[in-house]
């Protein structure tokens, strides 16, 4: 997380991601990080005028947190299918304690619709990062002859987020974090060269 925070303001940014990953954007108030948090609302309101800004933070946080874990696996791993094995281990993980039981962006683009338009361009543009880091992915497995692709790259890699995101809310549903593996394992045997 970015330094330039207060503590405080840490703790209340750390606060509304877990909130937003629990319920979404509507699902808490400035009352509710308050009571969490140990802080006045007027208090907060002095770190982030609105729910807006707050919840901007929380996802430009979120989404450079991602790009820089897709730059590690980028650096650390050469192999595109191991780079979507250590991907879904990682959301694997998140789930198994808890750390994360859902990507906040997937949650709030189901508000989309209500956002309010510097929250909605974030998440857009999360899923836009995503999207070009799994079809560089795909393409790079499919030059490679790692994976047989039913359709273009960019197309396939929005079918396996969609995928990812679904398996997650599958786990969810079934309180199983097991459930994400199973549906998982099958979206990668997929992408397996064809004999």
């Amino acid at each position: 997380m970015k330094s330039d925070y207060s503590p405080k303001a840490t703790e209340v940014i750390q606060c509304a991601r877990a909130l937003l990953a629990a319920g979404g954007y509507t699902s808490f108030s400035y009352a509710d990080i308050a009571d969490t948090v140990r802080i006045t609302k007027a208090s907060i309101h002095g770190h982030f005028a609105t729910k807006a800004d707050l919840v901007r933070v929380v996802v430009t946080l979120y989404r450079q947190e991602a790009l820089a874990g897709m730059a590690a696996l980028d650096a650390q791993i050469n192999d595109p299918l191991d780079q979507l094995r250590a991907y879904i281990a990682f959301w694997t993980t998140c789930l198994k304690d808890r750390t994360s039981s859902y990507c906040i962006c997937a949650m709030l683009a189901a508000e989309l619709p209500t956002l309010p338009p510097l929250v909605a361009d974030e998440v857009r543009g999360h899923f836009q990062d995503l999207t070009n880091w799994l079809a560089a992915v795909m393409d790079k497995g499919l030059k490679a002859g790692s994976f047989s692709l039913q359709t273009d790259p960019k197309s396939e890699a929005m079918a396996f987020m969609a995928v990812v995101h679904g398996a997650m809310l599958a786990a969810r549903a079934y309180g199983d974090a097991q459930i994400f593996a199973a549906i998982m394992d099958p979206a990668l045997r997929h992408l397996a060269p064809r004999a």
